[in-house]
């Protein structure tokens, strides 16, 4: 009776110890892994550019591996090329560098000196895809590598498989989106799958990226934006010879 007394007790301090061991651990999982399921096409459209306060806390320099960091205080005109990593699971639901909380599926990103927050487009150079990316999280602290990117947005450039890619970075301002801007709307529907599945195929076909609007039930596919007048002309045209005959030409600011 009295050894098994002893086994209960020495049990139960293993037990204590390994839930101590464990809560002292900032995240759950040792390394990173990519989530269960695909992001969806709605989880993959660009961040959308909006007015923000930075976060005064995250534009001091600071130190991580014996190297120092010295955060910009205005992004405008930045631009870089280099390599791009992504990151997942491991910080799923876990806070970034400025408070906010880190969700894989967002189009997100970390960057070591940029502004917190910011918005950067950025261009898989392999493919051409691009996403625009809320920056929130400070990273990728490696020496070759330029920005982390969420799962998603590294899905939407077609690197997830792979790790890292090539890309090109260009900050984007809210003074950079109040220029005219050219969509081409291909469709609209009630199903939201149909649409997806519609906006992933356009996506891959013209190379360009796509918007799905709901209001009232009622989901539209955008594709664009796009730049050039007579471009746009070009793939409203082909588009209404591809079965597309209801696709016309919106412009927003």
């Amino acid at each position: 009776m009295r050894l098994y007394k002893q086994l209960i007790i020495i049990t139960l301090v293993s037990l204590f110890l390994s839930a101590c061991s464990s809560s002292n651990s900032r995240y759950s999982m040792r390394h990173d892994a990519a989530p269960l399921r695909a992001p969806t096409e709605l989880e993959m459209q660009d961040a959308i550019v909006t007015k923000v306060i930075k976060s005064a806390s995250t534009t001091r320099p600071y130190e991580v591996l014996g190297k120092r960091y010295t955060p910009m205080l205005d992004e405008t005109g930045y631009s870089e090329t280099g390599i791009a990593s992504w990151y997942g699971r491991k910080f799923h639901g876990y806070h970034t560098s400025n408070g906010e909380i880190y969700d894989m599926f967002a189009m997100t990103a970390a960057h070591k000196t940029l502004p917190l927050p910011s918005f950067v487009r950025v261009t898989n150079t392999a493919n051409g895809q691009s996403v625009i990316v809320r920056v929130n999280d400070r990273g990728p602290f490696h020496d070759d590598r330029i920005i982390d990117l969420s799962y998603a947005a590294a899905y939407k450039l077609g690197y997830h498989k792979y790790g890292t890619a090539q890309v090109k970075l260009e900050a984007i301002t809210l003074a950079d989106t109040h220029a005219r801007k050219t969509y081409v709307q291909v469709a609209a529907g009630s199903t939201l799958a149909n649409i997806e599945a519609l906006a992933h195929t356009l996506r891959e076909q013209y190379k360009l990226p796509t918007n799905i609007v709901e209001k009232d039930g009622i989901y539209r596919l955008h594709l664009g934006p796009i730049k050039d007048a007579q471009h746009a002309q070009r793939v409203l045209e082909t588009l209404k010879q591809n079965q597309f005959q209801n696709a016309f030409l919106l412009y927003t600011q």
